[in-house]
């Protein structure tokens, strides 16, 4: 299953001053290139003891304050976060050959806009967020299809509220490295890290 990388590299005198306006500029170039849902990335969290544990989600806002996702707040992720409020994000572009790492703090999304995100969803998705009782052990899948065929009478416009156990978090940018694969396993690596108040940019060695 080898392939060979032959992008062409990373010069960090190319590179924007700040990790955001890089990122973006990385984020645009995946949707232009087609990359499916290139807004999909890995969410590494740790609870209080650094057990470790990883996943897939989607990115449902990218700015200068963060990367947002949304899930129950009786999640794994979310117990975790609640414990120890860091994480780890990773962005994978395999056509392009590239990849970014997102490491930062994170916070909880205000209720508002928790809200007006919620109400944004399909009418199925709402429903079944308030149906499941995310990363809890049910008795089998007949148990959950109940629960959303119940809010489903109940909200037959799939109108259903936001569940307070729903909500939104926030990863702030504290390091950032992007990575792009060259030819013979010799990538190039450029991290961006706060130093002193302003963003130091670093080569890293493959």
């Amino acid at each position: 299953m080898r392939i060979e990388y032959e992008a062409q590299g990373l010069n960090q005198s190319d590179m924007a001053p700040d990790p955001v306006t890089e990122f973006l500029t990385w984020f645009d170039a995946a949707n232009a290139a087609g990359v499916n849902q290139a807004n999909a990335f890995v969410l590494a969290t740790a609870d209080e003891a650094g057990r470790p544990s990883a996943r897939a989600l989607l990115a449902k806002q990218i700015d200068r304050d963060g990367i947002v996702f949304y899930t129950n707040r009786s999640s794994r992720k979310a117990s975790d976060l609640a414990e120890n409020p860091w994480a780890a994000a990773t962005f994978v572009w395999l056509d392009l050959h590239r990849q970014v790492r997102i490491e930062g703090p994170v916070t909880e999304v205000q209720g508002s806009i928790a809200d007006a995100y919620f109400g944004s969803r399909p009418p199925g998705a709402r429903l079944a967020a308030a149906a499941s009782p995310q990363s809890s052990v049910v008795a089998d899948r007949e148990t959950l299809d109940r629960a959303f065929a119940d809010l489903e009478k109940a909200y037959p416009d799939g109108g259903v509220p936001r569940p307070e156990t729903w909500g939104g978090y926030r990863i702030g940018w504290e390091a950032v490295e992007f990575w792009q694969g060259r030819p013979n396993r010799f990538h190039d690596r450029v991290r961006y890290r706060v130093g002193d108040g302003e963003w130091v940019k670093e080569r890293l060695a493959p």
